[in-house]
């Protein structure tokens, strides 16, 4: 008996000796062979540090030979959705590790990047993060590499298949104005003939199966959980992994997520309102009772804020909604007349009996059958994509298909909301007394689903976060905020 079990433990010794080396030699040589066929231009190194401390961990804008400038701008993209310093993510020290970056094959269109950061110091875990808007998979650096990766998650990031967008002329059918205002017109590449907003989920899981894949190279093993994350656009693709990757993702946190829905309430319906009211808005001298602001938040918009001569709708005017409404319009109505109709004049409903544009939403939209646990941030005064006909939309759209029967299943959903937070957590610098960030809650959120998803912690329930408050476990404010904005 003992001789047997002597032989026993030389043999297991013996298969640890054979496999450590494997496992302990893998790194960049590796994980290059590993991508053959399935990448294209892949850069892999080791780096002291895969934090945003480390130059090298976001490269610079335009870096990339052969694009226009705007196409790739890595480090404009990850300022977009995170605060301005110093309230950006903590960094404590340096965290090594090595860094993939390249093409995926198999892109016609030859725009698909996608990003891995992998630590040294691994914890076992992955975090796959969505871009917002049309950004690179850059776009999350500054808001979730940098507090995943300090924590000892392997991170993955996408750029939904496309690049940004390039400089044109009004004379492009696809061209979009950058606002009312402009006269500069930009050429999305996602309006391009070859690209589709319906690759935008695929993106996120397929992102998430080359992370696998990679860290079984590179630690021996796969992921024991994957997390998503994202912002905007990029938390459209949350809720679609969520709902349609249940065998890949454990759960997710959609930062002001996307609702995507034929029926409505979605960006094409919501917009055009906004853009036809604000001129008259602006004509009343910003007056908060005139028939135009009524009309906007009607529409389902949260109250302007003044701030001296700033006006928070006219920051999302001049910078949101034209360009958006431009970019959605030509990639799902095309036969629309952009600019001789006018977006403001855009008319959904018509739309619908005189082209495909509701088939084009169908393609795409969000379902609410999530399949895993899920987390929702948004801010009361997000003038982009407004709480009340997103946020609160998908909340519904979640509790429809589950019938009221959320606490009873193991794929919970919960909304968060903040109080005064917006779409854009630097637009707190020019709102500084009126606005929150929504960051900080996103990221609490991030560990409050890890601690419900591997030790079945309770999630806290919906709630208002209060101004100066946090997630809590018996709020003060349960459900939906009561007001959209709180002096």
């Amino acid at each position: 008996m003992t001789r047997r079990l002597l032989v026993v433990l030389v043999t297991l010794l013996g298969m640890v000796w054979i496999v450590a080396p494997v496992t302990a030699s893998a790194g960049c040589p590796e994980i290059l062979s590993s991508l053959a066929g399935k990448a294209v231009d892949v850069v892999c190194f080791d780096s002291a540090d895969l934090t945003t401390n480390n130059p090298q961990t976001t490269p610079p804008n335009n870096f990339l030979p052969g694009l226009p400038l705007f196409a790739f701008t890595p480090e404009t993209d990850r300022a977009v959705i995170s605060p301005n310093p110093p309230d950006r993510t903590p960094i404590l020290g340096p965290v090594p590790g090595i860094q993939v970056q390249g093409y995926l094959a198999g892109d016609p269109a030859g725009e698909a990047r996608f990003l891995l950061r992998l630590p040294t110091n691994w914890n076992g875990r992955l975090v796959v993060a969505g871009a917002s808007g049309t950004r690179s998979e850059f776009n999350g650096d500054f808001a979730w590499s940098d507090y995943v990766v300090q924590k000892g998650y392997a991170y993955a990031s996408q750029n939904k298949r496309v690049l940004n967008f390039q400089l044109t002329t009004s004379a492009d059918p696809l061209g979009c104005r950058l606002s009312p205002a402009s006269t500069t017109f930009v050429h999305f590449y996602i309006n391009d003939p070859q690209k589709s907003f319906t690759e935008w989920a695929g993106a996120i899981i397929e992102n998430s199966r080359l992370a696998r894949d990679t860290l079984k190279v590179q630690y021996g093993k796969h992921p024991a959980q994957t997390y998503a994350v994202g912002t905007s656009n990029g938390g459209y693709q949350v809720r679609r992994a969520i709902e349609e990757a249940p065998d890949l993702f454990d759960g997710g946190v959609d930062w002001e997520g996307t609702f995507v829905d034929p029926v409505g309430p979605n960006i094409l319906i919501d917009l055009p309102p906004a853009l036809k009211n604000f001129p008259a808005y602006v004509g009343s001298g910003f007056d908060p009772n005139s028939p135009a602001a009524q009309a906007i938040r009607a529409a389902g918009y949260p109250p302007d804020i003044l701030n001296g001569p700033l006006s928070l709708w006219a920051i999302y005017w001049s910078a949101f909604w034209e360009v958006t409404a431009c970019q959605w319009q030509k990639r799902l109505d095309p036969t629309y007349d952009t600019y001789g109709a006018g977006l403001e004049n855009y008319d959904y409903a018509a739309r619908v009996g005189v082209s495909d544009v509701e088939q084009a939403f169908a393609a795409f939209a969000t379902t609410g059958k999530i399949k895993k646990p899920l987390v929702t941030i948004a801010g009361t005064m997000d003038a982009l994509l407004p709480i009340v006909r997103q946020a609160r939309a998908y909340q519904a759209k979640v509790g429809a298909s589950r019938k009221g029967n959320n606490d009873k299943r193991n794929a919970q959903y919960r909304l968060y909301e903040v109080q005064n937070g917006n779409h854009v957590d630097n637009f707190k610098s020019f709102f500084p007394l009126q606005l929150e960030y929504l960051q900080p809650h996103a990221q609490r959120a991030f560990d409050l689903l890890v601690n419900h998803v591997e030790n079945r912690a309770a999630l806290p329930p919906d709630q208002c976060i209060p101004r100066g408050g946090v997630i809590a476990s018996t709020p003060a404010q349960p459900g939906h905020c009561a007001s959209l904005f709180v002096p």
